[in-house]
């Protein structure tokens, strides 16, 4: 059995997936840090864009050694392996951390070859982008925030073939926030206006 790969996301109701340190924070709760912390129990291996491994480079070794409340997990990030894509060569401190020799879809076929603990992304916007083209993706883990923010990056770009989903799981939390989980729909459903309109007498 192959390994998983995962990527979770914070994304509003309009699909901005950008800078969700300007408007998630006021919906998390328990819950959510309980669904964001359950998804790295079975993780061995992260994968991150150059940014977003900056971003979090930037912040979790320091809390780390901070010692509050969160040290806990960022240790735990930080025992991770930790492997980053980037065009440029990086120099990179965060320990077990290292740079991709190869393009995504490559790196992640051989690691889903490999044995041990499941693969997951957090944010990567780019990442998730050419895991899902390319089919490497085994569950989008969605968190709904219940704001359209209307500035900033989509997770789905345009001028791409579709992609079918299907949703494999889905929660509310208290803060209105929806929880979804989707998976590859291999065998999505067919049809048209004929085939709709039909549905209506049944």
């Amino acid at each position: 059995m192959s390994r998983k790969i995962t990527a979770s996301l914070f994304i509003s109701l309009d699909g901005v997936v950008e800078a969700p340190d300007q408007w998630h924070f006021p919906y998390f709760d328990e819950a959510m840090g309980a669904a964001v912390g359950a998804g790295l129990d079975s993780t061995e291996v992260l994968l991150f864009g150059r940014t977003t491994y900056d971003s979090f480079a930037g912040a979790w070794p320091e809390r780390e050694a901070a010692g509050g409340e969160d040290a806990g997990f960022a240790k735990q990030l930080g025992d991770m392996r930790k492997i980053v894509f980037s065009r440029s060569r990086l120099d990179l401190r965060w320990r077990n951390s290292e740079q991709a020799e190869g393009d995504v879809a490559e790196v992640a076929a051989a690691l889903k070859r490999e044995p041990g603990g499941d693969i997951s992304l957090s944010g990567s916007v780019s990442v998730v982008r050419q895991l899902l083209a390319a089919g490497l993706l085994d569950e989008l883990h969605l968190l709904v925030h219940p704001i359209a923010v209307r500035r900033g990056m989509r997770l789905f770009d345009e001028g791409g073939p579709s992609i079918p989903l299907k949703l494999l799981t889905s929660e509310t939390f208290p803060t209105g926030v929806l929880n979804l989980v989707y998976g590859p729909d291999t065998t999505p459903p067919a049809g048209g206006y004929d085939e709709a309109v039909a549905t209506l007498g049944e």
